[in-house]
């Protein structure tokens, strides 16, 4: 299957950046090549641009696109192990660096993949296509882990009957596709909220996909890694998808772009603290037109940090 995606704020992400052309720059998550294409028509052929993906059939379809281009090199990683990726191409940092956070369109649509609880298919949600699936996951973990999974990754305040709901089930037989899991979750839940926000399973779904690929495990030393691995001047772009993100992003920012913190009576600054970086702009959303045009990217947020020293 052909790896689309819908690259989500994308003329004001590939701005954000600020391109040099003859720059180093890394998209973290290049997924089908969307924003990395962009990048690469404003870079000269003294730029660069390393393409980072972890979904070997995101690699395989970048390696296609760019055949032939000789100014990027495509990385198949954990963008969690951005500062070791780097230092392959430079000892000075990149100009810019870009991460597109979340499930892309195309591991949404390709039902074999099992992220969607639109279509059955196998119960997998693996990013990497390797390691503990979402069926593993839900076949072996206790109540009580599935319940803690459900609540915090998903913000479901049905977390308790879910959890439960998949336990009573699965003693019958094994949870193996995503539709048996929808419908588990769904009959777990009040009538009255089925019918509320959506599909019942959403958060569910959410939750599983974020534990098993470990999306928040470590992602506020990730950011700093990202910020770390800039030059004096460079921007990271950072686009999130649902307040768990944007949360880290926010606080990881606000945190680099804090100053002195000594109180205000004092004379002169004695905690030697320095702002590292500063916000060019607010955080964005997506505009009216894109959101007619792609209803996944209604809570898409794009913040944007630049290095100052």
């Amino acid at each position: 299957m052909e790896f689309k995606h819908i690259p989500v704020l994308f003329r004001e992400s590939i701005d954000a950046l600020d391109i040099k052309p003859d720059g180093l720059y890394a998209d973290c998550t290049a997924g089908g090549g969307g924003h990395s294409n962009a990048i690469l028509d404003r870079l000269s052929e003294n730029g660069r641009l390393v393409a980072i993906d972890r979904d070997p059939e995101a690699i395989e379809t970048l390696t296609k696109r760019f055949k032939g281009r000789e100014n990027v090199s495509i990385v198949n990683d954990n963008f969690f192990n951005i500062k070791s990726i780097l230092s392959q191409f430079t000892d000075e940092g990149a100009d810019g660096i870009l991460a597109d956070l979340g499930v892309s369109s195309h591991q949404l649509d390709d039902a074999a993949r099992g992220f969607s609880f639109h279509a059955d298919a196998p119960l997998d949600m693996r990013m990497s296509m390797q390691g503990m699936s979402a069926a593993d996951a839900v076949n072996s973990l206790s109540q009580r882990e599935l319940q803690d999974i459900i609540y915090r990754y998903g913000e479901d305040k049905f977390a308790p009957r879910i959890a439960a709901g998949i336990v009573r089930a699965r003693a019958e037989k094994p949870i193996e596709t995503t539709l048996e899991l929808a419908e588990i979750v769904k009959s777990s839940i009040p009538a009255a909220a089925r019918r509320e926000g959506g599909h019942p399973a959403r958060r569910t779904f959410q939750a599983l996909r974020i534990y098993v690929n470990g999306e928040l495990d470590g992602l506020d030393r990730a950011i700093g890694d990202m910020f770390d691995s800039l030059k004096v001047g460079g921007r990271l772009a950072i686009i999130t998808f649902h307040s768990l993100e944007d949360r880290a992003v926010k606080q990881t920012f606000a945190s680099l772009c804090e100053g002195c913190i000594c109180p205000p009576e004092f004379p002169v600054c004695v905690c030697g603290k320095k702002s590292r970086g500063r916000l060019p702009q607010k955080a964005a959303a997506p505009s009216k037109a894109e959101l007619e045009e792609n209803p996944r990217s209604r809570s898409a947020r794009l913040r944007v940090i630049e290095k100052i020293r």
